[in-house]
């Protein structure tokens, strides 16, 4: 792909979320783009940065190891897909933001690390709204039972929420799963008493991003509206 047609590409992305934005009363301001990078080559890649995209989204941690090594110092990483506890070591100084923390067990795993290593990662937590079988992710009552094990977290930052919804050939019918993890995210944040704002939602795609800000995402994470012909 070209640097103009991957310039028009994001041109026609951002004047669709803006767009949503528009229709629900939100600065476009209040919405980030993270690039999904997993199929780009790394030429379009780095082209994205000269765009002025600096949120890179990685699915595989090994990738995102490399392709750190390979990109401006300033790129900020957001893993997006599954961490595996033996890879959290080196992927923590390196990522921005941590979406896919689905677990108790992972979480108090990046919770000892960052005490041995004295960082502050900012996570998200996943959620498995749709309760698929095939996806990873906290099972919502599960979350809110036992979240003052989460709130007693101290050196992991917790940022918010992040959730997929299934697959579906239209986008409308991704917004009952986006709806219900807006609301769980204000459900904990009021049993957090403002302690725990989770200000973030990482939710939408390319296929559904549009009904996913309507519903309150603060992040959509879109690879092939990019970077597709």
């Amino acid at each position: 792909m070209s640097l103009p047609a991957l310039a028009a590409n994001l041109g026609c992305l951002r004047d669709r979320i803006a767009a949503a934005c528009a229709r629900v009363d939100r600065p476009a301001s209040s919405v980030r783009l993270v690039a999904v990078t997993k199929s780009a080559a790394l030429e379009q890649v780095r082209q994205l940065t000269e765009l002025g995209v600096w949120d890179l989204g990685e699915s595989r941690p090994q990738q995102l190891l490399e392709r750190a090594a390979q990109l401006p110092a300033g790129v900020r990483w957001h893993l997006i897909g599954h961490l595996q506890r033996n890879k959290a070591r080196r992927i923590l100084p390196l990522a921005d933001c941590i979406h896919s923390v689905d677990s108790f067990r992972l979480l108090d795993a990046l919770e000892r690390l960052a005490a041995e290593l004295g960082a502050a990662p900012r996570v998200l937590l996943q959620i498995n709204v749709s309760g698929e079988s095939s996806k990873h992710g906290f099972d919502p009552a599960d979350l809110e039972r036992d979240w003052d094990s989460v709130r007693a977290c101290r050196r992991v930052r917790i940022a918010g929420l992040m959730t997929m919804a299934p697959h579906a050939d239209a986008p409308e019918r991704s917004r009952p799963v986006f709806r219900a993890l807006r609301e769980l995210r204000d459900r904990l944040a009021s049993i957090s008493g403002g302690a725990l704002p989770l200000v973030e939602l990482s939710m939408g795609m390319t296929g559904d991003f549009e009904p996913a800000i309507e519903e309150g995402a603060t992040i959509v994470r879109i690879g092939s509206a990019l970077f597709d012909q």
